[in-house]
């Protein structure tokens, strides 16, 4: 007889969310420690999302989540999540850049970045000093008409290295393109290139599990291989979910599903004005990645000179579709030493590239794992450049498509970053459609990433908080016809 994952929940929560990435996780962590009864349903084993890690024979554990995140996390986990948390978030200590226009090292803070660019890309301190304050200053409410192309433009004319050198690591990170809103590369500097990137020392394994840790202790009922087939709307308003075919009522659902998937599929999109299903249907979904996770034998170590984020490309130009592409020119490494889990003697390092689902998700299952074993080969032969006998020391290699995220997320098209910019408008206008409905998560530029996720859960759960306030006080809530 199968497990039945929901043994012992209630029929009915004040809150429910729908999936464990990072928004979801400190929207119910929110919500509980405001004294609001939350369940949390996984389908997947693992809570995390995309922010997750997974285990292979002889004691390697990979991290699929990004290697590094802004300094603004510490602050934020010792707020919503733990001080034990908090104080574990350290600095990384060199980020690489090796391509055809120049090879360099920087300490990824706005400091470096500005001598970077005076001493090593000669570029006048006036102008430098301009840019970086023209993208501190920028806000959500700015034009949003300007790309991050015309940006460049602006301030570096024709100097394809400096946007290589600037937008490379963010293309890397979220998707982000040179035709997307000049405000998201602003928002992403403000957060990102000004302090350094950082880590979680012991591994997204460890973190995961203290902030599980702290849902329990605040009481949200976790539950994982727990998948949501419906959100049910009736009246014009939110009233539950069926999960595991179960039907569980709730007040509130905070969905931490991709934004489309919600409306159009767990929803319908008969349950929403015209319009809104117009706005949903032109949100673009971000592209996907595919990554070669390689693990030394025990006790074989790194040279640390690599540093901890490598962006490295054979590409003589910056292109965007050139990092999509199924020919690979670019590749990032991140490099996990053993000091990034203390007491362990394992090196791993994981090789990134930006990808199109469609590339990988149409072939026959034949030329798909004949395609996975040349992305692992071919990445073998470009990490040989850094690490000369890798091949003599691996212990463990495999690969993960854009299907593979699509299978473990249940994100349409293994979008690693949710959607583009104009997701966050759809997202935000979920519970003035429908009362009760809420969404949080990976919508565009400013809420792409940890830091973003992490706080988007916050504001989610303040609403919520408003919403199931007024719905103590029997304040009357309208409904919303289709």
């Amino acid at each position: 007889m199968p497990k039945d994952f929901l043994k012992g929940a209630r029929d009915s929560y004040d809150v429910v969310v729908i999936g464990s990435g990072l928004a979801g996780l400190t929207a119910a962590n929110t919500l509980a420690k405001q004294g609001y009864s939350v369940l949390l349903l996984e389908h997947h084993y693992q809570l995390g999302g995309m922010a997750t890690w997974f285990k292979r024979a002889g004691g390697h554990i990979f991290d699929i989540s990004l290697h590094g995140f802004p300094v603004g996390m510490i602050k934020s986990c010792r707020r919503y999540w733990t001080k034990e948390i908090a104080d574990s978030i350290v600095p990384l200590r060199q980020i690489r850049y090796d391509n055809p226009m120049f090879s360099l090292a920087t300490t990824f803070t706005r400091e470096d970045f500005t001598r970077q660019l005076i001493e090593q890309f000669r570029v006048p301190a006036e102008t430098v000093q301009n840019f970086f304050d023209t993208a501190r200053g920028m806000n959500f409410y700015d034009d949003q008409t300007t790309t991050v192309g015309q940006l460049f433009e602006r301030f570096f004319p024709g100097r394809e290295d400096v946007i290589r050198f600037l937008m490379e690591p963010i293309t890397y990170a979220n998707g982000s393109t040179l035709e997307d809103p000049a405000i998201s590369y602003g928002i992403v500097f403000s957060n990102f290139m000004s302090k350094g990137v950082y880590t979680f020392e012991g591994g997204t394994d460890r973190l995961i599990g203290l902030m599980k840790a702290d849902l329990e202790r605040n009481g949200v009922d976790l539950r994982i291989r727990s998948g949501v087939e419906q959100i049910h709307v009736e009246r014009g308003r939110v009233q539950g979910v069926t999960v595991n075919g179960r039907r569980i009522n709730a007040t509130a659902v905070i969905s931490n599903a991709n934004i489309k998937q919600t409306i159009l599929k767990l929803v319908g999109r008969e349950k929403f004005k015209r319009d809104f299903i117009d706005q949903t249907e032109a949100v673009r979904l971000n592209n996907s990645s595919t990554q070669v996770y390689l693990a030394l034998r025990p006790g074989a170590h790194l040279d640390e000179s690599n540093g901890d984020l490598l962006f490295s490309s054979t590409a003589p130009l910056f292109r965007t579709q050139a990092l999509l592409s199924r020919d690979i020119t670019s590749r990032t490494y991140s490099f996990y030493y053993p000091r990034t889990r203390p007491g362990s003697d394992r090196s791993l390092i994981v090789s990134s590239t930006n990808a199109n689902y469609h590339d990988w998700a149409d072939l026959p299952e034949d030329e798909y794992q004949a395609s996975k074993q040349d992305l692992i080969e071919t990445t073998l032969d470009a990490i040989s450049k850094y690490v000369p006998d890798i091949r003599d020391k691996l212990d463990h290699v495999e690969a993960s498509t854009p299907r593979t995220f699509q299978h473990y997320t249940w994100h349409p098209s293994g979008a690693s970053f949710g959607t583009k910019f104009e997701g966050l408008a759809v997202s935000r206008a979920l519970p003035e459609q429908i009362p009760g409905l809420y969404h949080a998560g990976s919508v565009g530029i400013i809420m792409s990433g940890w830091l973003g996720a992490m706080n988007y859960g916050v504001i989610v759960a303040n609403d919520v908080d408003a919403f199931l306030l007024k719905q103590s006080a029997g304040a009357p809530q309208p409904a919303v016809a289709p």
